[in-house]
C-alpha cells in the first residue's frame, strides 16, 4: 500500500504520540485550569471579575485550544496512515468523526473568547455591566454545551479507533478495548448533560477515568510506536 508520509511506520506512530500529547496537555490546561479554574458556578459576577482580573491567562486558554485542534489534523492523517492497514472503512470513518468533532469544537471556542469581547468592550457601548456579566457568563456555558456536542462526535472516532487497535496485529488489544469504553463514555457524557444535567457531575467522573486511554495510547505511540514487521505483514495482507 503507498503511503501518504512516506516515513517508515514507527515514525509516523512517534510523530502521532508526539502531536497526542500536545492536544492532551493543551485541552487539560484549556478545560480545567483555565475555564474550570476561573469560572464559578452560578455566580455571573465573579466569573467576569475572574476573567478580567486573569486576562492573559484567559487568552492562553483559547491559543491553547487552539493549537490542540491545529495538532489533530495531521494525528488524524497519521493515525490513518497506521490503521488503514486493519480496515480502510472505518479508519476513514474515525477520520470523518474526528474532522466534525474538531470543526464543531473550533466553532464553540468562540464562546470562549466572546467574554473577553463583551466585558472590555460593551462597557463603551453603554450596556450595563449586570447584563454584559451575564452574557459572558452564557457564552462560556454555550462554549461547554458545544464542547459536549463534540464529545459525541469523538465518542465515535474512539469506538472506530478502538476497533481497530482490537482488531490490528501491532497495538496491545487492551488499548482498543479501554478506547472503545472511552468512546462509550464520551457519548453518555453529552447526551447526559443535554438530557439529564442534574447527574451530569456523577457520569463526568466516569469520563475522566475513561480518559485514562488516550493517555495510554499517547504514551504507547511515543515509546514503542508500532510493531513494523506486524504491520508490514498486515499490509501485505491487505494487498493480497
Amino acid at each position: 500500500m503507498k503511503r501518504i508520509t512516506g516515513a517508515p511506520p514507527r515514525t509516523d506512530a512517534r510523530i502521532a504520540g508526539l502531536l497526542y500529547l500536545i492536544v492532551i496537555v493543551a485541552g487539560v490546561f484549556a478545560e480545567i485550569l483555565v475555564r474550570g479554574r476561573l469560572m464559578v458556578p452560578g455566580n455571573a459576577a465573579a466569573t467576569a471579575r475572574n476573567i478580567l482580573a486573569h486576562e492573559r491567562l484567559f487568552r492562553w486558554g483559547f491559543a491553547a485550544e487552539l493549537i490542540a485542534g491545529l495538532c489533530v489534523v495531521p494525528l488524524m492523517m497519521l493515525l490513518y496512515e497506521l490503521f488503514k492497514v486493519v480496515n480502510r472503512r472505518v479508519a476513514l470513518l474515525a477520520v470523518f468523526f474526528s474532522l466534525v468533532a474538531c470543526a464543531v469544537e473550533s466553532a464553540a471556542l468562540l464562546g470562549h473568547f466572546a467574554p473577553l469581547i463583551l466585558l472590555k468592550r460593551g462597557p463603551g457601548l453603554g450596556v450595563s455591566p449586570e447584563l454584559l456579566q451575564a452574557l459572558a457568563y452564557m457564552s462560556l456555558q454555550m462554549q461547554a454545551i458545544g464542547f459536549a456536542v463534540a464529545l459525541a462526535f469523538f465518542g465515535g472516532t474512539m469506538l472506530a479507533r478502538g476497533y481497530l487497535i482490537f482488531r490490528s496485529d501491532f497495538f496491545p488489544r487492551i488499548i482498543g478495548v479501554l478506547l472503545a469504553i472511552e468512546g462509550v463514555c464520551y457519548l453518555a457524557n453529552s447526551f447526559v448533560d443535554f438530557l439529564a444535567p442534574g447527574i451530569a457531575a456523577a457520569v463526568f467522573a466516569f469520563l475522566m477515568v475513561s480518559g485514562l486511554a488516550e493517555v495510554f495510547l499517547c504514551l504507547w505511540l511515543l515509546a514503542m510506536g508500532v510493531n513494523e514487521q506486524r504491520w508490514k505483514e498486515q499490509a501485505g495482507a491487505v494487498d493480497r
